[in-house]
């Protein structure tokens, strides 16, 4: 049986699930708003205010932070290991070094830092949903499906946590599943197109184009700018 979404559509849209968490943290708006040479000029100010104080952890996350939005991740993960041997129990580093390793492809390494995160921290939507793409990464389908769960049961009301399953769903061919877990997302967050156009993908490759083209017109009547979502109306055709 032929896959009826892309891989790679699916891989992009977990990805950008996870990278839309990651906001929330240092890698946010004041991030996207410095170019690349404002952050190699930050990293060298900071190189040689370490050197004076070497033990300062805010100027070691800083420097962290400048490091990932350069996509250094290896010396951004280098320099949350400092400050974790200065600070054990320090949650920024714990989870960003997480998100350092899943970029370096050290998922068992990330898997390790976000469940010592959870550990401690252990009602944390993005963290749950950090090490459950850890996990599909490492093939650990079952254990990546039950942190999926439970993050839809600790938070209920998070679009985010029922997009992160239908996607995995998704690729896993479990679709009127998947289908059911878009509705609960559209649901909570009516007026973004990137749910809709998921769901409406599943129902257009599985031949139900009357079910796509009323997901499509429920949409425009909850807010959505049809032109958005014109690529799918064409579809319905």
């Amino acid at each position: 049986m032929r896959k009826l979404v892309s891989l790679a559509r699916l891989d992009r849209l977990v990805y950008l699930v996870f990278l839309v968490l990651l906001a929330s943290g240092p890698i946010g708006p004041e991030a996207n708003a410095q170019t690349p040479k404002q952050w190699r000029d930050s990293v060298s100010v900071l190189i040689a205010q370490l050197d004076r104080q070497p033990n300062n952890i805010d100027l070691r996350l800083k420097k962290a932070e400048a490091n990932i939005n350069l996509s250094q991740y290896d010396y951004a993960a280098d320099e949350y290991s400092k400050v974790l041997k200065l600070d054990e129990r320090n949650l920024a580093a714990l989870y960003f070094r997480a998100f350092c390793h899943t970029q370096l492809r050290h998922y068992d390494m990330a898997r390790a830092d976000y469940e010592a995160f959870l550990a401690i921290h252990p009602e944390h939507l993005e963290a749950h949903l950090g090490l459950a793409h850890v996990l599909q990464l490492l093939n650990r389908r079952a254990d990546a499906v039950d942190e999926l769960n439970r993050s839809v049961q600790m938070f209920p009301d998070s679009a985010d946590a029922y997009a992160a399953r239908a996607a995995y769903e998704t690729q896993l061919e479990q679709y009127d599943a998947a289908i059911y877990d878009w509705d609960e997302a559209i649901r909570l967050r009516p007026n973004d197109a990137a749910l809709t156009v998921s769901k409406v993908d599943i129902l257009l490759s599985l031949g139900r184009k009357n079910e796509a083209r009323e997901a499509l017109d429920k949409a425009v009547k909850q807010g959505t700018p049809r032109a958005a979502l014109k690529e799918w109306f064409d579809k319905c055709k």
